[in-house]
């Protein structure tokens, strides 16, 4: 549909004389529950008039009531509001707000849409519902998705809280709340498949993997019709709330279900000392461009709620998917952090990772601004203090800001890490050094904030791109599902297929990819920073060289379960990795410290196949890290080679040491079980020099019976990398 043929239709307004109403209060907004009703209450700046429409069933095509909220008496300042008496949690209803029509100024009021309440707790989406619908002119009612009463007061947490977990025991496992279940081998009943009660009821395998903390794709309200014609939005980066989970990922599909089911699972994660991290989009809505739907806030107050360009007919589009949300408005501001209060204190999640979060730095004409009011406001409201805040510090114009985000406790996905460590692993020239600082907490880039090195999210690979099978399986992208003629996705992947393209029966070749797959997972889990890895990556899964799976709600985006049998020694790799980064281990139990907090205190020194002779040359294909504990007289070497041939890298001698012995934990070249072994179970290596493997990573250690002196963090790769 174009501007200049939407007509208004004519809304006749009813009332159900038997329904008692009175004038209500402007705050709190939202539909609130009270001892005699329901408080209802709205923000619209340019609305003429706004109805209040009540609803017995989610399909009616006729509201049981239209309540006329006065402007006269049932507004003050721009909020409309209105008391219904008799009516309590389980209460659909909806909005229509009237006002003129005038793209040319911003204006695209449309009384004949049904509108969600933006702070609507719980969202109905009817069988019927049709986005092709709410695109065109016109009433449609009985197709529209309706708002939900929910009293938050009413569920029994039994004593739970959110974690607030260290970040330095923290091991955040990315996944999608649906696909972790929902494909038929998982186990579970058809109804219980891609549900949060299915999350909830596979907690167990994420204990046994040891993450400490899930970050759920979204799971807000969404559009899932909103995507090209053929296929479905599965991802969920498309909000039509910011209050109300997702109904279709609730085994129960009572009106308070989802919410209900929801909790239950944030309850029962806790209960297993896992945290929940949800992904919010708080950059864009599913109401697209000028030619999308009206759902919510386009016929509420477009001015108000997305940032217009100089032609106000126009929606400014720095998120790639046709509006950006006008975060820095007081009216919107308010929302997103009424929102982010609402999920930590009513619904106990623990934090949050901020989708394309760099807009929120926008103003409403679109430039950056130095002291952005939302981001401020997020990171100095106290009822959000501990809550782990993580930002995608991009957006999809152009703005990147990792290393440079604003606020003293930000988090920030590092894509530099992303991006060197796979250079460097793949087998690229000069990317030595980059790799060196990335896997020391990205000093370049953070260094100069003297923060914890948990402010670096390290990840090789997410939701968006390539699996890890994927990485070491292909060149190219195969997005040709996505019915876009594989233009979508990134073309950028710095992946290697490692001989051929796809699945292939090749046992050497095979042979490679896992060992590549362990590199990354190795090089993840031990680097400096809080780590992240991508459900399903610990079993190989794959999407078949897809790295733009957003449209694909099958067996293609899927946990394959079976892949548990088949991948079993990446899984198995995984755990030992896992279990020994967040354990009090290496003899720190009276400190209290994690592998990494130890590794990040010792002092460290560079290497190349020469002890202190790192090469730092363009050519260079490896690099060997020694870490000397003095609290725990223990000393630790790393030896990453991503050269195609093997190397005798030397090992620092044990002088003094009558005997200490070099012991191997980790070598990735050689195949499960001896790929890596219980830490105090670990062979001696009795040479002086330990020869590694083409494409491989080894972690050594020794104990120490004295100190070897050795000069403190000397031929750190600081001095001349790029950051």
């Amino acid at each position: 549909m174009n501007d200049d043929s939407h007509g208004q239709t004519e809304v006749v307004t009813m009332h159900n004389l038997s329904t008692v109403v009175t004038i209500g209060e402007p705050a709190p907004l939202g539909a609130t529950v009270t001892p005699e009703g329901v408080n209802f209450s709205i923000f619209s700046r340019s609305a003429t008039r706004v109805d209040l429409l009540l609803f017995n069933h989610e399909c009616d095509a006729t509201p049981s009531d239209v309540i006329r909220i006065d402007p006269a008496t049932n507004r003050t300042y721009h909020y409309w509001h209105v008391l219904v008496h008799g009516i309590g949690a389980g209460q659909l209803y909806g909005y229509r707000c009237h006002g003129p029509f005038d793209p040319v100024n911003g204006m695209r009021f449309d009384p004949g849409k049904l509108l969600l309440d933006p702070y609507g707790r719980a969202v109905r989406v009817p069988k019927a519902y049709s986005r092709a619908a709410a695109l065109g002119p016109g009433e449609h009612i009985a197709d529209a998705m309706k708002s939900v009463v929910v009293d938050p007061t009413t569920y029994d947490w039994e004593g739970d809280k959110p974690l607030q977990r260290p970040s330095a025991r923290t091991i955040v496992y990315e996944m999608h709340a649906g696909g972790f279940t929902r494909n038929p081998n998982s186990g579970l009943d058809e109804k219980t498949r891609g549900t949060y009660l299915g999350l909830t009821r596979k907690i167990p395998y994420l204990q046994e993997l040891g993450v400490t903390a899930v970050e759920l794709l979204p799971v807000f309200q969404y559009d899932a019709q909103d995507c090209p014609a053929g296929v479905v939005n599965y991802w969920g980066y498309q909000p039509v709330s910011f209050f109300a989970p997702h109904q279709a990922y609730s085994s129960r599909q009572d009106l308070l279900g989802p919410v209900d089911e929801f909790r239950d699972m944030v309850k029962a994660l806790h209960r297993a000392g896992i945290e929940v991290i949800l992904d919010v989009v708080f950059n864009h809505t599913t109401e697209g461009d000028r030619n999308g739907p009206t759902v919510c806030f386009r016929g509420i107050d477009t001015c108000v709620y997305y940032i217009l360009e100089e032609d106000r007919s126009e929606y400014a589009n720095y998120s790639g998917t046709g509006n950006t949300l006008n975060a820095n408005h007081p009216i919107v501001r308010r929302m997103i952090v009424d929102s982010l209060r609402y999920w930590v204190e009513v619904m106990h999640v623990d934090g949050f990772r901020f989708d394309l979060a760099s807009i929120l730095a926008r103003d409403s004409s679109g430039e950056t601004m130095s002291n952005p009011p939302v981001l401020w406001d997020i990171e100095s409201e106290p009822s959000l203090a501990g809550t782990k805040m993580i930002a995608e510090a991009w957006d999809a114009a152009g703005l990147y800001q990792v290393g440079s985000f604003i606020g003293d406790s930000w988090r920030e996905w590092n894509g530099r890490f992303r991006d060197d460590v796979r250079s460097f692993v793949r087998g690229d020239e000069g990317y030595a050094r980059r790799f060196a600082d990335r896997f020391l907490g990205s000093l370049q880039i953070y260094g100069h904030e003297a923060r914890e090195a948990e402010q670096s999210i390290n990840f090789i690979t997410c939701h968006d791109g390539f699996t890890l099978n994927d990485l070491v399986s292909y060149n190219q992208k195969h997005n040709e599902a996505n019915n876009d003629n594989n233009r979508d996705g990134a073309d950028d992947n710095r992946s290697w297929n490692c001989g051929v393209e796809g699945a292939t029966g090749d046992l050497e070749i095979e042979r490679l990819r896992n060992r590549q797959t362990k590199n990354f997972l190795l090089i993840t889990l031990m680097s400096l920073g809080l780590p992240m890895i991508t459900m399903g990556d610990e079993v190989r899964r794959t999407q078949h060289g897809n790295n733009n799976a957003y449209c694909h709600d099958d067996e293609s985006t899927w946990f394959d379960w079976d892949l548990l049998t088949k991948h079993s020694d990446v899984h198995r790799f995984v755990q030992y990795i896992i279990r020994r980064r967040v354990k009090r281990d290496l003899g720190a139990e009276q400190q209290g410290l994690t592998l990494a907090q130890l590794l990040d205190s010792g002092i460290k020194s560079w290497h190349g196949i020469r002890l202190n002779q790192p090469d730092w040359n363009d050519c260079s294909h490896s690099v060997a890290l020694s870490v000397q504990l003095t609290s725990d007289n223990l000393l630790v070497y790393l030896i990453f080679n991503a050269y195609w041939e093997p190397l005798d890298f030397e090992l620092p001698p044990l002088n003094g040491n009558e005997g200490s012995s070099w012991h191997r934990w980790v070598d990735t070249y050689m195949d499960s079980p001896q790929d890596v072994v219980e830490w105090e179970a670990a062979p001696v290596i009795s040479s002086s020099a330990y020869q590694t493997g083409p494409r491989s990573v080894v972690v050594l250690w020794a104990n120490l019976t004295s100190i070897v002196p050795r000069e403190g963090d000397n031929n750190q790769p600081a001095n001349g990398a790029e950051a």
